[in-house]
């Protein structure tokens, strides 16, 4: 007997074995990035890179009004186009539009310290601020600094400060 019918793999070759469970792990992890593309708003639906045949299943998932059994075979459908594909650029881009809250909410805190600092150390705090950001108006710091302590001693609402941390928005941008 030829040997080439007994043993038909080539012996370099590494036969990689996934289990069943492996399998099902995949395809639920699909279908749940399925469900989150397709609860997304338009807009950041849009930032989402998906390719022509991906997107056409995802607009017809979008367009069907019954929320039960068509719409769930047209996931379920989304799903298997997706567990053909890298998923990777599809999942960061995902995690980045979930996480915008929480980056708009440090830049949030950013800004709040460093109102803080100016109006605790005023001038010093000014000029640092100054060095990284030439097109801030230093007077109009200094004169807001200036109201903002002395509504501090006088316990009267912080109306400057709210004006202080309004121009550091205006100025320092938010990154992304």
């Amino acid at each position: 007997m030829n040997d080439e019918w007994q043993n038909p793999s080539d012996p370099d070759e590494e036969i990689i074995y996934v289990s069943k469970s492996e399998l099902k792990r995949d395809s639920q992890e699909s279908q749940h990035l399925a469900d989150k593309i397709l609860n997304l708003s338009a807009s950041n639906l849009a930032k989402i890179p998906l390719d022509d045949d991906v997107q056409a299943a995802v607009n017809v998932a979008l367009k069907i009004k019954n929320k039960h059994g068509a719409y769930r075979r047209q996931v379920n459908f989304v799903g298997k186009l997706l567990r053909m594909r890298d998923v990777e650029d599809i999942q960061l881009a995902l995690s980045k539009i979930e996480n915008q809250h929480l980056v708009a909410n440090q830049h949030f805190h950013k800004l709040e310290k460093l109102r803080d600092r100016i109006i605790n150390e005023g001038d010093e705090a000014i000029n640092r601020l100054l060095e990284l950001h030439p097109d801030m108006e230093r007077s109009k710091l200094r004169q807001l600094a200036r109201q903002a302590k002395k509504e501090q001693t006088q316990n009267k609402a912080p109306k400057a400060a709210r004006q202080i941390f309004q121009y550091l928005k205006e100025f320092i941008p938010e990154t992304k």
